[in-house]
């Protein structure tokens, strides 16, 4: 466990972020009070995915869509 005074993790805030990667750090203010900083990794996005690659223009991308619309209005008369 590594201990900081209020003013020492301020100067240093980077090198006390990568000391809570691997151990408990501890901030401790001048009334007393004590911090612990946690290290958490974030989960993944959902919407974080891999682009596909796809030789489809805009124009033919377009085209679909618009014949999909056409399609279910054209099926709800």
């Amino acid at each position: 466990m590594k201990v900081y005074t209020y003013s020492e993790a301020r100067q240093k805030f980077s090198m006390v972020l990568d000391n809570a990667r691997f151990e408990d750090v501890i901030i401790k203010r001048r009334g007393g009070e004590t911090f612990k900083v946690i290290f958490t990794k974030s989960p993944k996005s959902p919407f974080d995915v891999a682009g596909v690659k796809t030789k489809a223009t805009t124009k033919d991308i377009l085209n679909a869509i618009n014949e999909s619309r056409t399609s279910v209005a054209e099926s709800n008369d």
